[in-house]
């Protein structure tokens, strides 16, 4: 897959410019498939007003909203209940999948539930964009800091592990709502993984064996044992 892995969505025209370059075609050209199931684990989110607002377009994080030929959707939780053929050509046919923000070891859960953490190594020219939670579900860990909802198998923060680094998202200055700097260097003294903390007007790009940042705003590495990069 190629991936575009978000704090706060496409929030700049660089951010944007990323996601043209890995879907190679114009956003109005390309199909996209949304995923908002992280939501529903998250205390502060759940059921309700803000899964409408993300899936319709309307959310403070734009994603499903800029301007796809088509926007479908996949809810995680109903794929065990339903007949593979009903879901997985819609997952295969997606240019990009949307996945929302919100709990990453309840995502987590449901992609290994429904079958879908394993198609996702064969959807090669897929861009997955994640948004916080969904951009995280697809590192190692995501430290004990983000725990929320714990799996019935026990507890952990251990998520699918598809990159070899985790993520620390909305960084954001002392006193604002975020995550401070030193927050986020707490958060990565206990994770033994290189990690990037991002801002929302940042993401980490992963395509073709290569890792960058596209940035408008804030964001640091943190590489155990060596000093803080930005």
């Amino acid at each position: 897959m190629k991936l575009l892995l978000t704090s706060g969505g496409v929030t700049t025209p660089g951010i944007r410019a990323a996601l043209v370059e890995l879907l190679g075609r114009p956003v109005e050209e390309s199909t996209a498939l949304c995923i908002p199931t992280a939501m529903y684990g998250h205390p502060s989110v759940g059921a309700g007003e803000k899964v409408w607002e993300f899936v319709s377009g309307r959310s403070p994080n734009p994603m499903v909203e800029l301007g796809w030929r088509s926007v479908g959707l996949l809810e995680l939780t109903a794929v065990p209940t339903i007949d593979r053929e009903r879901w997985e050509p819609a997952l295969r046919a997606a240019d990009a999948l949307l996945v929302s923000g919100g709990d990453a070891l309840y995502l987590a859960h449901w992609l290994r539930e429904s079958g879908v953490a394993d198609l996702l190594p064969e959807l090669t020219d897929t861009v997955w964009m994640g948004l916080s939670a969904g951009s995280m579900v697809l590192t190692p860990r995501i430290g004990d800091d983000f725990v929320g909802w714990q799996p019935p198998a026990g507890e952990g923060d251990h998520t699918l592990g598809l990159v070899d680094f985790c993520i620390c998202p909305h960084l954001a200055p002392d006193g604002e709502p975020g995550n401070s700097l030193a927050e986020a260097q707490a958060w990565a003294a206990t994770i033994d993984h290189p990690a990037y903390a991002i801002d929302d007007r940042s993401a980490v790009v992963v395509a073709d064996g290569d890792t960058r940042v596209v940035s408008d705003g804030q964001w640091v590495r943190f590489d155990p044992g060596s000093p803080v990069s930005s």
